[in-house]
């Protein structure tokens, strides 16, 4: 494959299985690991990454499929995973390899699909990671995977509902599922918060 991490990486981000749709356009440095692009995915999303994640992918030589993400030291999980802060994306996505599956919190099985859509050359005034477009907001953490979160929506659509109150009280008083800018999107630094959140380099 030939060398891609001088180029800006769009992917599109889509949240299977809630309505209404939820989905972001993302553009990355080339330079970026797995793990940058799950902190660049948890911001656009709106996640607070507060859950285990795992990218699914195909090897770019085998086609054998790999998980990526943190390695687990504790026995959770059956299936060994790759560390992501050590994989970068443009060893892994092409115009032929274009597709992984991200899953978030596995409790809530939140599963999106990411897909690579092409290779930009940086623009000079522009700052990267960006979102440039969306739809929708993201659902509340916590709230049971996508069936839950019909549940949420029905309940606090319909003030009769037994659970409109209690749902409310605890989203805090207010939720707009239709509700997303674009430009309201922050990036947090993926050094920073892998510091944050294993407190190392």
């Amino acid at each position: 494959m030939s060398n891609t991490s001088d180029l800006v990486h769009q992917f599109l981000i889509v949240l299977s299985e809630v309505k209404p749709l939820v989905w972001r356009r993302i553009q990355v440095p080339g330079t970026y690991s797995f793990w940058d692009l799950h902190v660049a995915i948890q911001d656009s999303m709106g996640w607070s990454d507060a859950h285990l994640h795992v990218f699914k992918i195909n090897h770019s030589d085998t086609g054998q499929p790999l998980e990526i993400g943190i390695p687990d030291d504790e026995g959770i999980s059956s299936v060994e995973q790759l560390p992501g802060h050590l994989i970068q994306i443009a060893d892994y996505f092409s115009l032929h390899d274009d597709v992984a599956r991200y899953v978030y919190d596995f409790g809530d099985d939140w599963r999106h699909v990411v897909v690579f859509e092409t290779w930009l050359t940086e623009e000079e005034g522009i700052e990267y990671p960006r979102c440039i477009s969306g739809e929708n907001k993201c659902p509340p953490e916590d709230v049971g995977g996508p069936s839950g979160y019909q549940r949420f929506l029905e309940a606090i659509r319909n003030p009769d509902h037994k659970e409109h109150e209690t749902y409310l009280n605890w989203i805090g008083g207010n939720f707009d599922p239709m509700e997303f800018d674009p430009s309201q999107i922050f990036f947090d630094d993926p050094q920073e918060q892998w510091q944050f959140a294993f407190g190392e380099e």
